[in-house]
């Protein structure tokens, strides 16, 4: 019994994909960002924890909610035809009652926050829990999963700050152009089967064009995190941070210049550093002003 009590644990976890933290990172990293500017550099350690475990049970929800959407697409997908849900060792009750406790847990640390954070976590629930059904809607799949990444941007000014000003948005703008530059280089270790499975993506709609429109999306993104650093004011730091990130940004350019699966897939990874740099610089620079 405790054999089969174990498996059914494994196999849960790697429904939620604890075993790739690739995407907590990634929806970590802006956040932080956040959580820094509207506590000044000093934000509540309290909200900051219960913003971290929220991320962890929301990713984690999402990615649930994700492969019950994509069950039966990820059967003919190489990379993904050995999920828990696609390869049939979970059912589809199951991957619904994980989620709904999932999200029970991120509601009870949402309520320990004030009344407009909880308002807009309804949001954010809405954007999680429909994103996988976007790739069978549109092309733009990616930009509606930069929306459901970067509403936990305004949800920090919220929880911090009891407000969401401008430069919120201008996070929450930031991060979606993010999350579409890198989700549209993972979508492009997918494109074969995508196309052949007729799932939408904006590495399908960018086509022969996808390494220059991705480039010209990290360019924007890049602007907007000097526009952020002009109006809270940060220093050198923050903008060493943003010159490695600017490194990276070309490195992941070489990266995906033959468009090869494991290159591809190796660009979308690197993006973890990309918003760890940028939030290293931001947090050195609030720490040395202190000093």
């Amino acid at each position: 019994m405790s054999f089969s009590v174990t498996n059914r644990l494994r196999e849960y976890a790697l429904l939620m994909r604890l075993d790739k933290p690739i995407g907590f990172f990634l929806l970590m990293w802006p956040t932080l960002w956040a959580l820094l500017v509207a506590g000044e550099g000093q934000p509540d350690a309290k909200i900051v924890l219960v913003f971290v475990l929220g991320i962890l049970l929301m990713r984690s929800a999402g990615c649930v909610i994700n492969d019950f959407a994509d069950a039966e697409i990820d059967r003919h997908v190489t990379r993904t035809q050995n999920r828990p849900l696609a390869a049939g060792r979970v059912n589809k009750a199951e991957a619904i009652v994980l989620f709904v406790l999932l999200c029970m847990m991120a509601l009870w640390l949402v309520l320990l926050l004030n009344t407009l954070t909880i308002m807009m976590s309804v949001v954010g629930v809405m954007l999680a829990t429909t994103y996988p059904f976007m790739k069978r809607l549109t092309y733009l799949p990616q930009v509606y999963l930069g929306a459901a990444f970067g509403w936990a941007v305004p949800m920090a000014f919220a929880a911090q700050t009891g407000s969401v000003p401008p430069i919120a948005w201008l996070m929450f703008t930031t991060t979606v152009l993010w999350a579409t530059a890198y989700d549209t280089m993972y979508a492009m270790v997918d494109r074969g089967d995508d196309l052949a499975l007729g799932v939408k993506s904006t590495a399908i709609l960018f086509g022969d064009s996808d390494r220059q429109i991705i480039g010209i999306i990290q360019v924007m993104v890049l602007v907007c995190l000097v526009m952020i650093g002009i109006q809270v004011g940060l220093g050198w730091f923050y903008y060493a941070g943003v010159s490695a990130a600017t490194g990276l940004a070309v490195y992941q350019q070489g990266l995906i210049r033959y468009r090869e699966r494991e290159e591809c897939f190796r660009a979308f990874l690197n993006n973890n550093w990309f918003g760890a740099v940028v939030f290293i610089g931001m947090l050195l620079d609030y720490i040395f002003r202190q000093i």
